[in-house]
């Protein structure tokens, strides 16, 4: 992941020159969280994380900068469920989404037959996609066991 990291670093610190903004310590700080971050996050995960570690980040920077990884493609948005924004690093293999409305697990999945009935939908239509995602929400199988006792 080292390289990767050093990658997507270098792909963070351009953009904010670009925009006029500055590499800070504290941006430092919340990519590498971010980055070694498995699953899904919540933002205040990683807010409460530095205020556990005594780490000198603000709120809003790590919305701020947050922000400024999802427009360049390195986290993505997947689901809001009860009042939350779930969020997860972007680097991986495109997936979709099963969420379980009773105890919130997320089954992740990826469906070539889903991808591609998607991409003959837009074909039809001549849409050009530039994101997607898909979320089921139903009730896991753990949690029907549960209720079948």
């Amino acid at each position: 992941m080292a390289c990767l990291e050093e990658i997507v670093k270098e792909k963070f610190k351009k953009y904010l020159k670009e925009k006029g903004l500055r590499y800070t310590r504290q941006r430092e700080d919340i990519l590498r969280k971010i980055l070694e971050t498995k699953g899904h996050f919540e933002i205040e995960d990683i807010v409460l994380d530095f205020k556990k570690h005594n780490l000198d980040v603000s709120r809003s920077t790590v919305y701020r900068t947050l922000n400024i990884l999802k427009e360049l493609g390195i986290v993505n948005e997947v689901i809001k469920f009860k009042n939350k924004t779930l969020y997860e690093v972007a680097l991986k293999e495109h997936h979709d989404h099963l969420v379980c409305e009773k105890c919130g697990k997320i089954i992740e999945f990826h469906s070539e037959e889903i991808e591609e009935l998607q991409n003959n939908i837009c074909k039809d239509y001549n849409f050009k996609p530039t994101f997607h995602r898909l979320e089921i929400y139903g009730i896991c199988e753990d949690c029907q066991k549960k209720n079948e006792r």
